[in-house]
C-alpha cells in the first residue's frame, strides 16, 4: 500500500506537469510611429503643397508623383509628372476630398514633360493655376491655366508666361496686388541663367553656380498683372541676408536658397521660406516689404524622411498652418505623400520649428 501510494502520487504530479496552463495574455504595446503628422492623401502619390483659402475652405494644389522607368540623377528627371490634383477639407482634421485631374500635361500646347510644384490664386472669382513645366526644348518655364472654380478643371494659356524661367512658382497676394515668386538651382535650372538670360552650354546641376565663398542665387519676384496672366515687371532678386547684414555665400548650405519660395506676412513683416535642398531644411527670412531684403532667423521645419522638402504656409480661422510632404507611404524620394501641422508664430516674431519626427 505505501508504494502503491507514492505510485499515484508521482503519476498524478506527471499529469498534472503535462496539463496545459491557463495563458495570460499580454497585450502589446501599439506601435508609436515615428511620424509625428499623418499623410492627408493616401490613394495616390502627392508633394509640393500649395495651400489656400478659397470659399472658406482649404484648397491644396500639390503635384502629383507616380512610378517612373526614369532613372534618378541630380537634376530630377525621375520627378516625371504628368498632371495635377486639387483636393480640398472644410477644416483642418476633417476629410479630404479629391477633386480629381485639374490639368494634364497632353493639355499644356507649349510643354514637353515634368509638371513640377504648381500654386494657385483667385482674384474677381476666377481661379488661376501657376505651374512650371520644360518646354520643347527642355527648359523650364512657367505656364498659367485658368478655370472658374477652384478645383478646376484648368484651361491652359498657349503660351507660357513671357520672362519667366526656372520653377516653383508661389503666387503672395497683398490687397489687390499679387506678385509671383519663383526660382530653383540645380533640376531647377536657375543657374543656367545670367541676368536672366539662358547661358549657352550651361548642362548640369552645378554649371554656372556661384563659388562657395560668392553670393548664392537667390529667388525672384515680380508684380503681375491685372489680367493674372503676365508679369507686369522685370523679376527681382529677394535677397537674402545674414546677421551681418552680407548676402548668404553659395557655400552655406543650411541657409542658402535652393528652391520652393513661399512668402506669408505677420504682423507687420513679410516673411519669405524656402528650402536648402541638399541640407533638406526649410529656412526662412523677414523684411519690411515684398520685395526685400530679408534677413535668416532660423528654421521652419527640419528635414523630413526623404531627400526633397517643399511647403507652404496658410492661416485659416486664426490659426496658421504649414503643408509640406515626406515619404512615409512608399519610403521612396520620387513618390511623397502631404502632410500638415500647425504652425506657431512666437511672441517677438519668429517661428517656432517643426519637426516632422520624433
Amino acid at each position: 500500500m505505501k508504494y502503491s501510494f507514492l505510485f499515484l502520487v508521482a503519476l498524478g504530479s506527471v499529469f498534472s506537469c503535462s496539463q496545459p496552463k491557463d495563458e495570460v495574455q499580454v497585450e502589446a504595446e501599439p506601435e508609436v510611429s515615428k511620424f509625428l503628422h499623418k499623410a492627408l492623401v493616401e490613394k495616390i502619390y502627392t508633394a509640393d503643397p500649395s495651400a489656400h483659402v478659397f470659399e472658406g475652405k482649404i484648397y491644396i494644389y500639390p503635384s502629383h508623383d507616380t512610378e517612373t522607368e526614369v532613372a534618378e540623377d541630380d537634376m530630377g528627371s525621375h520627378f516625371d509628372m504628368k498632371d495635377y490634383h486639387v483636393f480640398s477639407m472644410e477644416k483642418p482634421g476633417a476629410a479630404v476630398t479629391d477633386h480629381g485631374v485639374a490639368l494634364k500635361l497632353e493639355d499644356v500646347p507649349w510643354a514637353g514633360r515634368q509638371l513640377w510644384a504648381p500654386d494657385a490664386a483667385e482674384k474677381d472669382g476666377k481661379y488661376y493655376l501657376y505651374f512650371p513645366a520644360k518646354d520643347k526644348n527642355d527648359i523650364f518655364k512657367i505656364g498659367v491655366a485658368v478655370s472658374d472654380r477652384p478645383e478646376g478643371p484648368f484651361k491652359a494659356e498657349p503660351e507660357p508666361i513671357k520672362g519667366t524661367f526656372s520653377m516653383d512658382p508661389a503666387v503672395f497676394q497683398e490687397g489687390e496686388e499679387y506678385y509671383m515668386l519663383f526660382g530653383g538651382i540645380w533640376g531647377g535650372q536657375l543657374q543656367w541663367y545670367d541676368d536672366q538670360k539662358l547661358v549657352a552650354g550651361r548642362k548640369g546641376p552645378t554649371d554656372g553656380l556661384p563659388a562657395a565663398g560668392e553670393k548664392a542665387l537667390m529667388p525672384y519676384i515680380a508684380k503681375l498683372r491685372d489680367s493674372m496672366k503676365d508679369l507686369a515687371e522685370r523679376p527681382k532678386e529677394l535677397l537674402i541676408l545674414d546677421e551681418s547684414g552680407e548676402p548668404i555665400k553659395a557655400g552655406d548650405n543650411n541657409r542658402r536658397f535652393f528652391e520652393a519660395a513661399w512668402m506669408h506676412k505677420y504682423k507687420g513683416k513679410y516673411y519669405l521660406s524656402y528650402s536648402t535642398g541638399d541640407t533638406h531644411f526649410i529656412a526662412y527670412a523677414i523684411g519690411d516689404n515684398p520685395y526685400g531684403p530679408f534677413t535668416y532667423q532660423g528654421n521652419v521645419l527640419d528635414p523630413v524622411e526623404g531627400w526633397t522638402n517643399h511647403h507652404s504656409i496658410v492661416e485659416f480661422e486664426g490659426k496658421w498652418y504649414l503643408f509640406y510632404h515626406d515619404t512615409e507611404l512608399s519610403g521612396k524620394t520620387p513618390l511623397r505623400n502631404i502632410k500638415m501641422a500647425e504652425l506657431i508664430h512666437q511672441e517677438d516674431g519668429k517661428i517656432q520649428t517643426v519637426k516632422a519626427m520624433r
